[in-house]
């Protein structure tokens, strides 16, 4: 008996180390920076208020949040570089819808919904499609009978492929009968310099090229939420235009699979607080969006839900990968 005692005792000898370690882990958790994977580039409305947001989670953490610039792959970069990135918080990926779509249009080996830990949504972005001023596009109606007129020759741009741009423009061509020429780009930067640059007929985009507007350079031809944008009042809606397309592309934060949940907590709390303070809230609206929260359940309920939605949308629209 005695020395069955013994055994268990030097067992849990042996083991014990393990869970102080990740006890105190997760207690003093973050001790060092925090990586902030941003799916777009520098200079962008995504990159702007990210950098924000980061500033104002690092003094609530006590550690700093150091933005890094992921573009390319329609913005789901940074969530495929979870997949190899350790769970352990300190590694944090910015997630467009892209991201749910990437199984259907790419071959991978893993899974968005199960293979990603969801921690908070943050916000969603005001699109709209623009011309150059000088363009003899000056309405929507415009653009609509130089499509039908030109099948395939009215080249728009947008911040890449598969991305809400590229694929609500898809969508809207494809109820409205017309054949479009896209061009993806990396990102809103490298977007406005094409079309102000006068490499493309349009644009389609987050109101990012709203300095471009307010400059007497582009011309806003429609915008894509649910209700007029008090910077562009001029501007229709899509349903004001017969379209019944909304889109406001929500996005939000994540970790790796296997985080911890006292991690994801903690890291959920500090970005809701940083969402909250006034300069987030701001610098959001100098590109018309609004915070859009959800909590960790419910955002990853939203990813459920939202890869099922994506599957349609890319199976309508026959995009999706070769079988």
């Amino acid at each position: 008996m005695r020395r069955r005692h013994l055994v268990q005792l030097a067992a849990a000898a042996v083991a014990s180390p393990v869970l102080p370690a990740l006890a105190q882990g997760a207690s003093n958790f973050p001790n060092k920076p925090i990586r902030l994977l941003v799916a777009f580039p520098a200079g962008g409305p995504t990159d702007i208020t990210m950098r924000t947001l980061a500033d104002n989670a690092g003094k609530i953490l006590g550690q700093p949040v150091i933005v890094e610039n992921k573009p390319g792959a329609g913005g789901t970069l940074p969530a495929q570089q979870l997949q190899s990135s350790a769970p352990d918080g300190y590694t944090l990926a910015q997630t467009p819808l892209g991201v749910f779509r990437l199984p259907y249009t790419t071959k991978i080996n893993w899974d968005p919904v199960k293979d990603i830990t969801y921690v908070i949504n943050l916000t969603g972005y005001a699109f709209g499609i623009v011309v150059p001023t000088d363009s003899p596009i000056k309405s929507w109606k415009d653009f609509v009978a130089y499509a039908k007129a030109n099948p395939g020759k009215l080249s728009y741009g947008s911040t890449g492929t598969l991305t809400s741009p590229h694929l609500t423009t898809e969508l809207i061509a494809q109820q409205l009968g017309i054949q479009l020429n896209h061009i993806p780009y990396k990102g809103s930067a490298e977007l406005a310099q094409a079309i102000t640059g006068g490499h493309l007929m349009a644009a389609a985009d987050s109101t990012g090229f709203a300095p471009l507007v307010q400059a007497g350079k582009l011309r806003v031809l429609n915008t894509w939420g649910d209700k007029r944008l008090d910077k562009f009042p001029d501007a229709p809606t899509l349903k004001e235009l017969g379209l019944n397309i909304v889109q406001n592309s929500p996005f939000g934060l994540a970790a790796p699979r296997g985080t911890p949940p006292d991690v994801v907590a903690k890291l959920h709390d500090a970005f809701k607080r940083a969402m909250e303070d006034p300069a987030y809230v701001q610098a959001l609206g100098r590109y018309d969006m609004l915070p859009m929260y959800m909590s960790s359940a419910a955002y990853t309920k939203f990813a459920q839900d939202t890869f099922a939605t994506e599957k349609a949308l890319v199976e309508k629209l026959g995009l999706g990968k070769p079988n």
